[in-house]
C-alpha cells in the first residue's frame, strides 16, 4: 500500500515543487535531499533499531509520514516543503532497515527467496500503476489530490503493519542512554562483523556500488533521451511505461521459478543483464533502441534484486542488521550524491553520452566482479539457502 502511494507521490512532489518554484534545480534538490538525511540519520538510527520493538517502529513512522506528507500542500514556499522532505526521510531511514529486519525475522529462510521475489512483482506493479494513476488524477483534478493519497497509504499501512505479529517482543520499549560511548560500541561491533565476514561485505557493496551508479546514470535520463536522442516527452513517458511493462514480466518470472533458479544464478544472471541492458542504453541512437535497452533493465531487475536481498538476510545475524544497514547505508548515501552530482557535472563539459557509456562499462565491469564473486567454489556455503546464518558462527 505505502509503495503504491509512494509512486503516486513521487510524480506529484515533482510537478507541485516545479509548479511551485518553475525552477529545475529546485527539483533536483529532491533527489538530494534523502542521501543527506541518511548520513545524519543512519550513523546512530541503527542502534535504536536493534533495541526496539520493530513492529512499533515502522507503525510509528508510517504515522509521522502520513502527518508530514498531509501538510505539504498548505506550503507556498520551497524551504518548508524541503525541512519535511529531510524529517520524511529521516522516517524513512528507520522504516526501511526495521521492515528488513522484520521481514528477516518472521519470513521462514527456506521461504526468503519466494517472498522477495513476490515483493518484488509487488513494486514493480506499484511502479507502474502509481504514476499512471498519478497522471490521471492531475489531468482530473488538483497535484494536492496525489500528494494526500500517499498520506492515506501511509495509514493503511501503519494499520496493516498493526494486524502483524510482533516478533521481538523482548525488546526494550526505550533505549535509556542512548550516549557517544553506546555508538562507539555499535561502530565496533559492526567493524568486527566486517573483518570476520570480508566476502559477504564485498558482495554487499559491490551490489550497493551497482545501485549508486545506475542512479546517477538515471538522474540524467531526461537529458540523455531529450537532448541526445531527441525524443518527445511522449516518447519518454512511453519508454517508463515500458520499463514498468519489463519490470511487471521480470517479477513475475521470477515469482514463478524462484524455486528453481538459485540465489548464485539470480545474482549472476540480473546483474550482468542490467549491465547490458545499460549499454544498450548507452550507446542507442534510436526510440526502438533505447525502449528494448529500457525493457532489459525493467526485466532483470527483479533478479538481481530477488538474489542480492535473500544473500544478505541469509548471511547478516537479525540482533545485527538494523546496525549494518543504518551504518553500511551512510556509506551509500555518500558515494550517491557524489555521483549524482558528478554525472551532471560531467555532462556540462563532456558530451552527455561519453559520461553514460562511461558509466554503462563501469557497470559492465562490477557485473563481471560479482558474478565471478558469486561462481567461486570456496564461497558455496554462502549461497545455501537453508543453512545456518554463516555469519553467527
Amino acid at each position: 500500500m505505502s509503495t503504491l502511494g509512494d509512486f503516486i507521490y513521487l510524480v506529484a512532489i515533482n510537478v507541485f515543487v516545479l509548479k511551485l518554484t518553475g525552477s529545475a534545480a529546485a527539483v533536483a534538490g529532491l533527489w538530494i535531499i534523502g542521501p543527506i538525511a541518511s548520513i545524519f540519520t543512519k550513523f546512530w538510527s541503527g542502534s535504536m533499531i536493534d533495541r526496539l520493538n520493530l513492529r512499533r517502529i515502522m507503525i510509528g513512522t508510517d504515522i509521522i509520514r502520513a502527518a508530514i506528507v498531509a501538510i505539504i500542500p498548505f506550503f507556498s514556499s520551497i524551504w518548508p516543503i524541503y525541512v519535511c522532505l529531510f524529517f520524511l526521510s529521516i522516517s524513512k531511514a528507520f522504516f526501511e532497515p526495521a521492515a528488513v529486519t522484520y521481514i528477516t525475522n518472521i519470513v521462514p529462510e527456506k521461504g526468503r527467496k519466494q517472498f522477495n521475489s513476490f515483493r518484488s512483482l509487488i513494486t514493480s506493479s506499484a511502479f507502474l500503476i502509481g504514476p499512471a494513476i498519478s497522471g490521471a488524477l492531475l489531468l482530473v483534478t488538483t497535484v494536492h489530490l496525489s500528494i494526500w493519497i500517499n498520506a492515506v497509504s501511509f495509514v493503511v499501512s501503519a494499520i496493516m503493519v498493526y494486524l502483524l505479529p510482533n516478533v521481538n517482543n523482548d525488546a526494550d520499549q526505550t533505549v535509556n542512554k542512548l550516549d557517544l560511548k553506546l555508538l562507539k560500541s555499535d561502530w565496533k561491533e559492526v567493524f568486527k562483523f566486517t573483518q570476520r565476514n570480508l566476502f559477504v561485505v564485498k558482495v554487499y557493496f559491490i551490489a550497493q556500488f551497482f545501485m549508486i551508479v545506475a542512479l546517477g546514470m538515471d538522474a540524467q535520463e531526461v537529458v540523455f533521451t531529450q537532448k541526445v536522442l531527441n525524443l518527445s516527452e511522449a516518447e519518454y513517458g512511453l519508454l517508463i511505461s515500458l520499463t514498468g511493462v519489463g519490470s511487471i514480466l521480470g517479477a513475475a518470472t521470477v515469482s514463478f521459478v524462484a524455486k528453481k533458479l538459485s540465489i548464485r544464478m539470480l545474482i549472476s544472471s540480473g546483474y550482468f543483464m542490467l549491465s547490458v541492458g545499460y549499454l544498450i542504453y548507452a550507446f542507442s541512437f534510436s526510440f526502438w533502441s533505447v525502449a528494448f535497452g529500457f525493457i532489459v533493465l525493467g526485466f532483470f531487475n527483479s533478479f538481481s534484486g530477488t538474489g542480492f536481498m535473500t544473500f544478505y538476510q541469509n548471511n547478516v545475524p537479525v540482533k545485527m542488521m538494523g546496525r549494518i544497514s543504518s551504518i553500511y547505508g551512510i556509506f551509500q548515501s555518500v558515494f550517491q550524491i557524489i555521483f549524482i552530482l558528478l554525472i551532471g557535472f560531467t555532462g556540462d563539459i563532456i558530451p552527455v553520452r561519453y559520461s553514460i557509456i562511461a558509466a554503462s562499462i563501469l557497470l559492465l565491469l562490477l557485473s563481471i566482479w560479482q558474478i565471478k564473486l558469486a561462481l567461486m567454489p570456496s564461497k558455496s556455503e554462502y549461497f545455501n539457502e537453508e543453512s545456518e546464518l554463516r555469519s553467527t558462527s
